[in-house]
């Protein structure tokens, strides 16, 4: 079945042309970005032989990236316009689609990367369940959301965010959705008061995406040791969940 690349679906998640282009700009050095892909990277060699993968808010398609180096045939979906255009641009197949309503068909992928898209969603169930069709029975969704609403803040609210996650809340929206949550785990866990004390600082303050570069390498630092270290169960700034669809 062939999609056209410019689906007439309604934009959920209104992110700005010069927001993603900044992403696309500094995600290849940008600790925050580099150690996400990392993530990904570690789960796709837990997942072992490639296949088909969705990735969800892929704006720039750093990640997308990632499944193609790692040999997986790899379909990149936005909701704003700006970010198929620079999918498009890397030789990326890109669509324009809404969370909640796929523009994909079926029970054909292996892998769903939704990273940072369920909090933009005000019916964050129907997004659920849309990563649940399209999965093919055994396939797997890797999902990121921001965790744990005590950091609340403008920062938030900047970013066009619904809400912050608890494991619960995160772990009801993907079962409600007929996928089994195999594990969950915090990252930035380290990081967390750091964060707290910066976004509660002031009304509005740029992320630590905009860090120096010595501190962007320190930051680096941190979040290596944070992978040595028995923690991902401790309330952190990000939360990630691995399901599976069931046979």
């Amino acid at each position: 079945m062939r999609w056209p690349r410019r689906a007439a679906i309604g934009a959920l998640v209104t992110v700005d042309t010069i927001e993603i282009q900044r992403v696309v700009d500094i995600e290849d050095d940008n600790w925050w970005y580099r150690e996400r892909r990392g993530i990904v990277a570690r789960e796709l060699r837990r997942i072992g032989v490639p296949g088909q993968a969705v990735d969800i808010g892929a704006a720039g398609g750093g990640n997308t990236r990632v499944l193609m180096e790692h040999g997986w045939q790899a379909v990149a979906i936005d909701s704003a316009p700006a970010a198929v255009d620079l999918c498009l641009a890397q030789g990326i197949v890109a669509y324009l689609g809404d969370a909640r309503f796929l523009p994909l068909p079926s029970a054909t992928y292996d892998l769903a990367l939704a990273l940072n898209v369920l909090e933009h969603v005000d019916d964050d169930r129907a997004a659920a369940a849309e990563i649940a069709r399209v999965l093919r029975p055994g396939g797997t969704a890797l999902v990121a959301v921001p965790c744990d609403m005590q950091l609340w803040s403008a920062h938030d609210v900047a970013l066009g965010r619904v809400r912050r996650y608890a494991r619960a809340d995160l772990a009801g929206v993907l079962e409600g959705a007929g996928l089994r949550v195999e594990r969950l785990w915090n990252w930035n866990v380290l990081l967390r008061p750091l964060v707290r004390w910066r976004r509660h600082r002031a009304r509005y303050c740029e992320d630590m995406a905009d860090a120096p570069p010595v501190v962007n390498e320190l930051l680096s630092l941190v979040s290596a040791v944070e992978r040595r270290l028995p923690v991902r169960s401790w309330p952190g700034v990000t939360l990630f969940a691995r399901a599976y669809r069931p046979d």
